[in-house]
């Protein structure tokens, strides 16, 4: 075989044809731009590959690496074989490590609970009891169930004590737990409710247990005071079981708030009253009569017949699935009363009558804008 001319790229002679077996014709000259000169390379390989005319090579007018490109090519023909998506094997690890931090925390929580090694206050309250379970067993209830509305969350102060008064209906006191449920749930400082409870509940053996850790406390004004000057979120119901065991056919109709023992302990805390309304609690178990022989034998205040119980046994303890909402009023501010303020029983009454006429005049706005009573 003859051996065959190398001719020089910047050679602009015309190139002559090859004398091998191929005989390759001879080809016209072409002229190529300064731009496309290999620089430092007087010859090309047999074996180099060239750019094609009119794209853009990486770096000199020369291909990229070899091992620059394998790499990728691994790693995308990787993900293509086995289906996946880029990213799906980190979000997986995601939700791997939050799985087993969950399972990490809950053996961390078991432990504690089993060696005693978790803070209660004075009152029983457990507050990681709280957060962690009972909270979460209510939470259904709160908005599945009976899909509670919240309006004015923001007139609860985030820090200090201040004092809720609420409505009080429904026969069983689950509006008092909803409300606990609001503020825990809603309030931007997380805030927790201490609900002042009747002596009943805590001469109930398992309720008793409950509402302590839930941080329930004796509706008496000590425990009232001490909460409030600890900068806690005390919440009362003055109308008690009055209001909790009237007819259906009172519905939404106040009762009397007792003798304003709730103002006079926010004045000597000097902490705001904030009323609170709260609409759908009354139809959850329609009271239409009350067997007062069976309510003085068993010592229970009053036994309620409603449609349901109890002439369908156990079924008709379940509430009705009403639509609730819980309003919180504009608050009340005591500190501009001198301190004995508190023992003036005219300013108490008239402070009294206020806080129930604001919270009957929101029950009515909230009836007028409610479109149904299970919608």
């Amino acid at each position: 075989m003859a051996d065959a001319k190398v001719i020089p790229f910047d050679d602009d002679r015309p190139r002559g044809g090859a004398g091998g077996a191929g005989g390759a014709a001879q080809r016209p000259a072409r002229r190529r731009g300064a731009g496309s000169r290999r620089h430092g390379a007087g010859t090309a390989a047999m074996g180099d590959v060239q750019p094609l005319p009119g794209r853009t090579s990486v770096g000199d007018d020369a291909p990229a690496p070899r091992e620059s490109r394998e790499p990728r090519a691994e790693h995308d023909g990787g993900a293509a074989a086995s289906g996946a998506a880029p990213g799906t094997e980190s979000g997986s690890g995601d939700e791997a490590g939050g799985l087993e931090q969950r399972v990490a925390s809950g053996l961390a929580f078991l432990r504690r609970r089993l060696t005693g090694d978790y803070a209660v206050d004075d009152f029983g309250y457990d507050e990681e009891l709280t957060d962690q379970v009972l909270m979460s067993l209510l939470r259904p209830m709160y908005e599945k169930y009976f899909r509670v509305e919240v309006k004015g969350i923001e007139n609860i102060p985030s820090e200090g004590g201040a004092l809720i008064v609420a409505n009080h209906s429904g026969t069983l006191p689950l509006d008092g737990l909803m409300m606990q449920v609001a503020v825990h749930d809603n309030h931007p400082a997380d805030r927790h409710l201490r609900l002042l409870a009747a002596d009943l509940v805590f001469m109930l053996p398992v309720v008793n247990e409950l509402a302590r850790k839930l941080g329930h406390t004796l509706a008496c004004a000590e425990d009232a005071a001490r909460l409030l000057e600890q900068g806690e979120l005390v919440g009362v119901m003055p109308e008690g079981f009055k209001g909790l065991g009237k007819p259906f056919a009172d519905r939404y109709k106040l009762q009397r708030f007792g003798r304003g023992g709730f103002v006079s302990t926010a004045l000597r805390a000097r902490t705001p009253i904030i009323p609170c309304s709260i609409v759908g609690a009354e139809e959850i178990y329609p009271m239409i009569g009350n067997a007062r022989t069976v309510a003085r034998l068993l010592g229970f205040p009053y036994f309620p017949l409603t449609p349901t119980f109890p002439w369908l046994g156990p079924l008709g303890a379940i509430p009705l699935p009403t639509k609730w909402t819980i309003q919180f009023g504009e608050p009340i501010h005591t500190e501009s009363y001198p301190p004995e303020a508190a023992e003036d029983p005219m300013l108490m009454f008239n402070l009294t009558d206020q806080v129930r006429e604001q919270i009957q005049h929101t029950l009515y706005k909230l009836l007028v804008q409610r479109r149904s009573v299970f919608f």
